[in-house]
C-alpha cells in the first residue's frame, strides 16, 4: 500500500534526523529534492515532481531523464560505450512513441538507449524481425513507461524486450526500479519520420443536408506485407514500432541485390497475363532473376519505389500517406487483407524468401487483422493517448457515423483471399473440408474481430465455388492449389464479364471436368517442399502455349457457397462480389435479389445497375487522360455514375477504389516520359494548392530526401490522392462535379445500414 502524501513527507525527515526536510532545495538537474530515504515499505517519496500529462504525454517531448534510487538522483548521459547514469553532463532524449505507452529514447547523436543484459549500449541503428528472419522478435529498444510504484508522482521503464525494469546499474526487477523522471529539454535531434507536406487541420464537417462529408475508398490493402508468411516478398509496412526505417527501409535484404529476388514483382509488373514460364526458369531454379530488375534502397532516398503504378511489391500506404490523403477529404476505406498462399509456399519453396509464420491463409487473416489494430493504437500514440489519432477501426455503421462525423477517419475490415476460411477445395493434410458449422464458427469468430467485408472467392477454386477466371499466373496458381486442371468452357452465360473471359495462357492445362468438388487428379501436396519437382511433371503443359477465344468457368456457387451468402446476411456482413465468375455471379445476384440485399463490387462492374437498386454500389476513378477536346473528361465517369445511381434511387454518392497494394496498378502520370496519353495533356498541378474543403494547403510531396513530381510520376502512393483531385479541378471539373466523391462515405455507410436492417428481417 502507498503511503499517505502527508506521511511520506514526515517520516524520511524522522528517518534522516540530521537532514533538513526542505521543499525548496534545489538539486543539481534543476529538479526540487527532498533529503528522503527509502521508507519501511520501499517507497522513494520525493516533493517537486516535474508536470506531467501521465505515460502517453510525452509523445516527441525533448528531455533529460533522472533516476532515483534514495540516494542524490542521477541524469542519464552518454558514453563511448551507450549512456549511464551519472556519466558526465546529460543526455538530450526525443521519445518517440513506438506503441501507446511505450517509447524509443533518441538522443542527440541520433543513438538510441538500448539494455543489453546488464549496459545501456547506444547503436544508431536497430534489428527488427525482418532483419533477424525472426517472429516475434522484440527490439531491446522499447520502453515502457509506467507509473512508479514507490513514488506515484514519478515513473519507471519497464523494458518490453525482457519485462525487467531499469535501474542505476542497469536492468533490475520492478521492486528495485528506479524513480524515473523525464525533465524538459530543448534542442533533441528530430527522430526519422516522413512528412506530410500539408498545413491545416481539415474540417469537421457535415454536407448542409445533414450527409456525411468524406471520400469513401472502397478495396485497399495497407499489410500485404503481412501475407506471404511475413517474409518480405511485399516488401514495406504502413508502420513500424521501431519507425519509418524499419517500415520502408530497402528491400535488399528481402528482394536481393538489385531486386532479382522479387520474383512476384516480375510475375506482375510485367504483366501477369503473359506469362512466360520458360522466363521463369531461371529464378525457379536459381532463386533469382539474371537480370537488373529495381532498385532498392528505400528511406530516405527511394530511387524507385514507392510506385503504384510500376512496383507492384512495395508499400503505398504508409500511415503519413494515409494521413495526407485524410488530410485531402478521405473518410473511409475498406481494409482488406490479402495474400497469396501457393506464391508465398513458390518463392519460400525455391528460395527467394524466408518465412516467419505460416504461408496459410486465414494466418495472414489473423496477422493483418492485429496488425490494423496496432496501427490504431500507433497512431493514437502519436497523437498523444487512447482515442486521440485521426484514425478508428469502426465495427458497425453508427459508429461510422460518429468517427466521419468527428472529421476522422473510418476503418472497415474486410477478407480478399483464395482459400476463405481455410475452406479448401482439396483440403491440405489435417484438414476437412468445411462443413457448414465451421462456417458459422469462422463468421462468428472473425465478426467479434470486426471482420464486416467479405469476398467468397479470390483467385484460386475453393469449397464455396470456382475462382475468378483469371488467367496467366492465375491457371497455374490454381493448377496447384487445388490439384484439378483448369475448368473453362465458351458457353458462357454472361459474356465479358469481370476476370472470367477471354483466352487461357497454358492451352493444355484446360480440361473441364463435371462435378466441381471431385478428388484431385494430380498430388500437389509435396509443392511446398520443391515446388520445381512438383511441376516438372507437367512441363509440357505448362509450355503448350495459349488457347485463343472466350473463356469461362464451367461451376457455379457451391452449396455452401450459396450458405455463406445466408450466413453473412443474417449477421449483416457485406460480400463484395468483384471476383465470383460468371456463374456463381448470376446465382449471387438472384440470391441478392431475391433477399433484397446491398452487396459492394469493388472492380468496376455495376451489373447493369442491379446492384444500385438494391443500395449497393462499385468503385468509380477519376481518369488518367485528359481530352482536350471534352473539358471535365477527368471527372466524367464520376458525374456518371452519381447520375445513374440518382436514377436508380440510390444515394449519389460516388466511391473510390484503388485496390492499392494489391498488385492491381494505379493511375500513370499525364506528362513525362511515363505517360500513355494519346493526346497533348495541359493544366499540370502546381503548388501550393487548396484542399475541396479549403481548411488544408498542400505543398509539393516528399519522399524522405525526394522531391516527387506527381505530373511526371503520377499516382505512387495514397498520398497523392489530393493531387488526383486537384488534377481534375485543372481539368475544369467544379466543385458540384466532385461534389459526389465527397459524398461517398455517405453512401457506404447507408449501404451497411441497410444490410444490417435487412440482416434483423431475415433473422426475424
Amino acid at each position: 500500500m502507498r503511503q499517505n502524501t502527508t506521511w511520506s513527507r514526515i517520516l524520511p525527515c524522522l528517518a534522516l534526523a540530521l537532514a533538513a526536510c526542505d521543499d525548496g532545495a534545489e538539486s543539481s538537474s534543476g529538479d526540487l529534492l527532498d533529503a528522503s530515504a527509502a521508507l519501511p515499505d520501499g517507497s522513494l517519496i520525493r516533493e517537486g515532481a516535474p508536470a506531467h500529462d501521465g505515460i502517453y504525454g510525452f509523445a516527441h517531448g525533448c528531455y533529460a531523464v533522472e533516476g532515483y534510487e534514495g540516494e542524490a538522483p542521477q541524469i542519464l548521459g552518454a558514453t563511448d560505450g551507450g549512456f549511464s547514469f551519472g556519466a558526465e553532463g546529460e543526455a538530450l532524449i526525443r521519445m518517440h512513441p513506438s506503441d501507446l505507452g511505450s517509447y524509443l529514447l533518441y538522443d542527440g547523436d541520433r543513438r538510441y538507449v538500448v539494455a543489453e543484459g546488464d549496459q545501456l549500449t547506444g547503436p544508431t541503428a536497430l534489428e527488427s524481425e525482418i532483419t533477424r528472419s525472426e517472429d516475434g522478435f522484440r527490439s531491446p529498444a522499447e520502453w515502457t513507461v509506467e507509473i512508479s510504484s514507490r513514488d506515484p508522482e514519478r515513473l519507471q521503464l519497464q523494458h518490453k524486450a525482457t519485462g525487467r525494469y531499469l535501474g542505476l546499474a542497469g536492468l533490475t526487477d520492478e521492486a528495485s526500479a528506479a524513480v524515473i523522471a523525464f525533465l524538459p529539454r530543448e534542442g533533441c535531434a528530430e527522430h526519422p519520420e516522413m512528412t506530410v507536406d500539408a498545413v491545416g487541420d481539415p474540417a469537421v464537417q457535415s454536407w448542409p443536408d445533414g450527409d456525411l462529408y468524406g471520400i469513401a475508398e472502397v478495396h485497399s490493402h495497407m499489410f500485404t506485407n503481412m501475407g506471404f508468411a511475413g517474409s518480405g516478398m511485399f516488401h514495406g509496412a504502413p508502420f513500424h514500432p521501431l519507425g519509418v526505417a524499419h517500415a520502408l527501409g530497402g528491400c535488399d535484404e528481402t528482394h536481393g541485390e538489385d531486386g532479382r529476388r522479387d520474383m512476384v514483382g516480375l510475375f506482375f509488373d510485367n504483366s501477369a497475363h503473359n506469362l512466360d514460364v520458360a522466363s521463369l526458369l531461371p529464378i525457379l531454379t536459381s532463386g533469382e532473376s539474371e537480370d537488373f530488375n529495381h532498385f532498392t534502397d528505400g528511406f530516405p532516398t527511394f530511387t524507385e519505389w514507392p510506385n503504384a503504378w510500376k512496383r507492384s511489391t512495395h508499400q503505398t500506404m504508409y500511415y503519413r500517406w494515409l494521413e495526407r490523403a485524410w488530410r485531402g477529404g478521405l473518410r473511409l476505406v475498406v481494409q482488406h487483407v490479402t495474400g497469396n498462399s501457393v506464391l508465398c509456399e513458390l518463392g519460400i519453396g525455391v528460395g527467394t524468401q524466408i518465412p516467419l509464420y505460416s504461408c496459410n491463409d486465414m494466418v495472414t487473416a489473423d496477422r493483418s487483422i492485429e496488425s490494423v489494430r496496432q496501427l490504431e493504437r500507433y497512431i493514437d500514440a502519436q497523437a498523444g493517448g487512447p482515442g486521440q489519432g485521426w484514425l478508428r477501426v469502426v465495427t458497425s455503421p453508427a459508429e461510422a457515423r460518429e468517427v466521419i462525423a468527428e472529421g476522422k477517419l473510418a476503418i472497415i475490415l474486410g477478407i480478399e483471399i483464395s482459400n476463405l476460411f481455410d475452406c479448401f477445395l482439396t483440403p491440405p493434410e489435417g484438414l476437412d473440408r468445411c462443413t457448414i458449422e465451421d462456417v458459422r464458427a469462422a463468421l462468428d469468430r472473425y465478426h467479434d474481430l470486426g471482420v464486416r467485408v467479405l469476398f467468397p472467392v479470390h483467385k484460386f477454386d475453393n469449397g464455396f465455388g470456382p475462382g475468378d477466371g483469371m488467367d496467366g499466373a492465375i491457371e497455374l496458381g490454381n493448377f496447384i492449389n487445388t490439384g484439378h486442371y483448369t475448368s473453362k468452357t465458351e458457353e458462357c452465360p454472361l459474356g465479358m464479364q469481370g476476370f472470367d473471359h477471354g483466352s487461357l495462357t497454358f492451352s493444355d492445362l484446360n480440361q473441364p471436368r463435371e462435378v466441381f468438388d471431385a478428388p484431385p487428379v494430380v498430388d500437389m501436396s509435396h509443392f511446398a517442399d520443391d515446388p520445381v519437382a512438383a511441376l516438372r511433371p507437367y512441363l509440357g503443359a505448362l509450355l503448350s502455349g495459349p488457347a485463343e477465344g472466350n473463356f469461362c468457368q464451367t461451376a457455379t456457387l457451391t452449396e455452401l457457397g450459396e450458405q455463406l451468402l445466408h450466413e453473412m446476411m443474417i449477421r449483416g456482413m457485406i460480400p463484395d462480389i468483384a471476383h465470383l465468375p460468371q456463374r456463381s455471379l448470376a446465382r449471387t445476384l438472384e440470391i441478392l435479389q431475391e433477399m433484397d440485399y446491398p452487396a459492394l463490387s469493388t472492380h468496376h462492374n455495376t451489373h447493369d445497375g442491379i446492384l444500385m437498386g438494391l443500395g449497393g454500389l462499385t468503385q468509380v476513378d477519376i481518369k488518367g487522360c485528359a481530352d482536350p477536346d471534352q473539358p471535365k473528361s477527368l471527372s466524367s465517369e464520376i458525374r456518371e455514375r452519381a447520375a445513374a445511381r440518382a436514377a436508380a434511387g440510390a444515394h449519389p454518392g460516388a466511391a473510390l477504389g484503388f485496390d492499392l497494394n494489391g498488385f492491381a496498378g494505379a493511375r500513370r502520370p499525364r506528362f513525362g516520359d511515363d505517360t500513355r496519353c494519346q493526346q497533348p495533356q495541359a493544366n499540370p498541378v502546381t503548388y501550393p494548392f487548396q484542399s475541396y474543403d479549403g481548411a488544408v494547403e498542400f505543398q509539393q510531396p516528399h519522399l524522405g530526401e525526394r522531391t516527387v513530381d506527381f505530373n511526371t510520376e503520377g499516382f505512387v502512393h495514397i498520398g497523392m490522392l489530393p493531387e488526383l483531385i486537384e488534377d481534375a479541378r485543372r481539368d475544369g471539373a467544379t466543385d458540384e462535379d466532385l461534389a459526389p466523391l465527397f459524398r461517398s462515405a455517405e453512401s457506404v455507410v447507408r449501404l451497411w445500414e441497410r444490410a444490417e436492417t435487412r440482416a434483423e428481417a431475415l433473422s426475424e
